[in-house]
């Protein structure tokens, strides 16, 4: 690891970035979809859609989903005009389910006791090899259109997409453990709004219209506790302390969020600012190590952490046994983490 020493009143205080721990941006969705008046028309309906598990619920009304799982802990807006339903009673149940006009249009799990049918969470990548076909074009038609998402070999590596009749599964694998951990199950239009890959289309271009400033505030809002909720989920899986979250450690991590966002840069070191350990020192907050991960352009929280999940670096910090608090900051799409390990 790479550790700068600061000396304060006699007292040691260090931070970390840890080794490999380069920003963090999904490209995927930052670049501009192709419009192709040649896609061929013909569509593949995949596997067959379960009779099973939480993608039953995708088109179903919410009285279904409140019958089934009771009332969500919390709701929070998304970019993507839906609310998102938030179940996280038990890190084991925990998913969320993406709700507009009264209906079920997306759901996120990742609590290892969930079904998602035909998967399983901790499923490892040969099974999932050896029993669904990986396809690197999937075709989506509707009334407006035909699209087109290319996946590259990274893709297919780390997060497939599966067509299950109607709907869609994006399967989120963890490369350093061979085995599944999220998924998210999409409606073809919410899959189209989110385009978590490249995109070609003949037709109308779908996506979603830009959030007011008022209503990214609340999107942030809910982000940043998806991001510790989901953080604390991955924790326990290796067995390892849940961590508390610092109020005080939040307001730098979005401090940098916004300051990235403001000023066009994307990096550990601010211009203004200076490193971790100056923003925290600048907040007047005590600890013994720290740590950051950042990220941009993904679609959301959920994403951002399957990404740092992903990458040696951002891992070790996610995995860092001394960490005991946690801090996240969120502006539009610019996502930051800070650890603390308390003095």
């Amino acid at each position: 690891m790479i550790f700068s020493v600061i000396i304060f009143f006699i007292m040691i205080y260090y931070y970390s970035v840890p080794d490999n721990n380069e920003p963090l941006k999904d490209s995927n969705y930052s670049t501009s979809p192709k419009v192709d008046n040649f896609i061929d028309d013909i569509i593949n309906d995949g596997t067959s859609r379960p009779k099973e598990g939480l993608s039953i619920y995708i088109g179903k009304s919410v009285e279904k989903l409140i019958s089934d799982f009771g009332e969500p802990n919390r709701k929070d807006p998304s970019a993507y005009g839906y609310e998102w339903w938030i179940y996280n009673n038990f890190s084991g149940t925990y998913m969320q389910a993406g709700i507009i006009d009264g209906s079920v249009v997306t759901v996120y799990a990742i609590g290892n006791q969930l079904n998602v049918a035909p998967f399983l969470i901790g499923q490892t990548i040969e099974e999932i090899y050896r029993s669904t076909l990986l396809e690197t074009e999937i075709m989506v038609a509707t009334k407006r259109g035909t699209y087109r998402f290319e996946l590259s070999e990274e893709d297919l590596n780390i997060r497939p997409l599966v067509q299950l009749g109607d709907i869609f599964a994006q399967l989120s694998i963890d490369k350093y453990t061979g085995t599944l951990s999220s998924i998210r199950f999409y409606d073809k239009k919410t899959l189209i709004s989110h385009r978590p890959y490249e995109m070609a289309y003949r037709g109308d271009f779908i996506q979603s219209s830009e959030p007011t400033e008022e209503e990214w505030q609340a999107i942030e809002k809910g982000s940043e506790q998806q991001i510790y909720d989901i953080t604390n989920v991955i924790r326990g899986r290796f067995d390892l302390d849940a961590l508390a979250w610092d109020n005080n450690v939040a307001e730098v991590a979005y401090g940098h969020s916004k300051d990235m966002y403001e000023h066009g840069y994307f990096a550990h070191e601010s211009p203004q600012f200076g490193d971790l350990a100056a923003r925290l020192a600048a907040n007047d907050i005590h600890y013994q190590a720290a740590g950051e991960n950042i990220a941009s352009d993904y679609n959301d929280g959920p994403a951002a952490v399957e990404g740092w999940l992903n990458s040696e670096g951002h891992r070790k910090a996610l995995l860092e046994k001394d960490y005991s608090s946690l801090g996240v900051g969120v502006f539009q799409k610019f996502y930051t983490q800070n650890f603390i390990q308390n003095e």
